[in-house]
């Protein structure tokens, strides 16, 4: 019988649930744009459209270029996107909009003041709830995705973005079809497509930390840093909605103030998590140099993005795709490791389970290795250098 290949341990193969859940998510998205074909022209909901993907091919890289220290499955990434831009914008809307009309009906307000009020109370919850649930649904069944706040910020952005592209034709739309026109489509592009197109990632980022800090954790107390993350989010956008709703102007620049302050704290928390997973690979990986798999050089490239880097470039052009694709695989399998000996530290995975995925990356390794043509040159280099950091030879695992 034909042994199982080792990748499975990088959990990247599309399976019947994803590809449910990703055609769910598609006739969800097509819903929800029928109903903006309903309120306006086709020609001016394909304009609305194609200015609302024109920043997502950016906006994904920038996303994107957090996650390279140990990047998350594709197939997760894209079911992220496509929950936050077919099902969590249909549902959201459709409750946002029986909220809107009850406040109508029992407050006897006029639909602006309902419209603010709603916007500011009652859309944060219903929106960061759906957003969430994507969240939460990887906590339940991709738990060992969940390695630290990094993974949480980019599960959480890609929902976001998705989330707020849909949303975006929906505003577009509207503001063509008001009376300032076109001159109200380039006002609406401007602040939700230009000035803030990260807010709906960075409300979610709160929640996004907040499980991907459970994943990491046993016991009880879980369930409260999700509530304080799911609160945080909530708090977050009502307040942007609010001094955006009330303030104008004023308003606006305090909630701009806001998010950079938000944005700024987040990116400390990537740059910190990243810290932490080299101190990992330079703690646990020295225990496998008597494997041939991993020697100080190998862990000296794997401790910096940019050597990563150097390793990839000097892999591709000796061996082509097949070499970059290996010394990929090696980066990749080689960070695990280093995380699965955290989590089984902190009694996340049963015994069993550390050593099937510790076999199952030590194979991915050793097929990367055998891949490269000739031992890297800049590694030869660097074993003449200083070791790095925190190195400790025979350090136990």
């Amino acid at each position: 019988m034909a042994s199982r290949d080792p990748r499975w341990v990088f959990r990247d193969r599309p399976s019947f649930a994803l590809i449910t859940g990703l055609v769910l998510t598609g006739i969800c998205a097509l819903v929800s744009f029928s109903f903006d074909v309903l309120n306006g022209e086709p020609v001016q909901f394909f304009i609305a459209l194609i200015l609302a993907l024109a920043p997502v091919p950016l906006l994904l890289a920038g996303v994107l270029a957090l996650d390279r220290m140990e990047p998350e499955p594709r197939s997760n990434l894209v079911f992220a996107f496509a929950w936050g831009a077919g099902i969590a914008v249909l549902v959201a809307g459709v409750v946002n909009s029986l909220n809107l009309h009850y406040i109508i009906d029992t407050a006897k307000l006029s639909e602006a003041s309902a419209r603010n009020i709603a916007a500011t109370f009652g859309a944060p919850v219903v929106e960061e709830t759906m957003k969430g649930l994507v969240l939460l649904g990887l906590l339940k069944f991709r738990r060992a995705e969940l390695d630290g706040p990094t993974d949480g910020v980019i599960y959480a952005s890609m929902v976001g973005l998705g989330f707020a592209m849909s949303e975006n034709v929906s505003y577009y739309l509207a503001a063509l079809n008001s009376e300032q026109g076109v001159k109200g489509l380039a006002v609406t592009v401007v602040l939700r497509g230009i000035l803030s197109p990260f807010a709906h990632p960075l409300f979610t980022s709160m929640i996004g930390v907040a499980v991907a800090y459970a994943a990491t954790r046993r016991g009880p107390e879980r369930v409260f840093y999700i509530m304080a993350g799911w609160v945080g989010a909530m708090v977050l956008h009502g307040l942007w909605n609010g001094l955006a709703s009330y303030g104008r102007f004023p308003g606006l620049i305090i909630a701009y103030l806001v998010l950079l302050v938000v944005l700024l704290v987040l990116i400390a928390v990537v740059f910190k998590d990243r810290r932490r997973i080299v101190a990992l690979i330079q703690r646990y990986l020295p225990a496998y140099e008597p494997t041939k798999l991993v020697n100080q050089a190998d862990i000296f490239m794997l401790s910096a993005l940019s050597r990563r880097r150097q390793a990839r470039q000097w892999a591709r052009a000796h061996g082509g795709k097949r070499g970059l694709h290996a010394m990929s695989d090696y980066q990749l399998a080689a960070t695990e490791l280093g995380l699965l000996h955290e989590r089984a530290a902190r009694r996340i995975v049963d015994e069993q389970t550390f050593h099937e995925e510790q076999r199952a990356l030590l194979e991915c390794m050793a097929a990367a290795r055998a891949a490269w043509p000739i031992p890297p040159a800049h590694a030869q280099a660097m074993t003449r250098g200083t070791p790095p950091p925190g190195y400790a030879p025979g350090a136990p695992g």
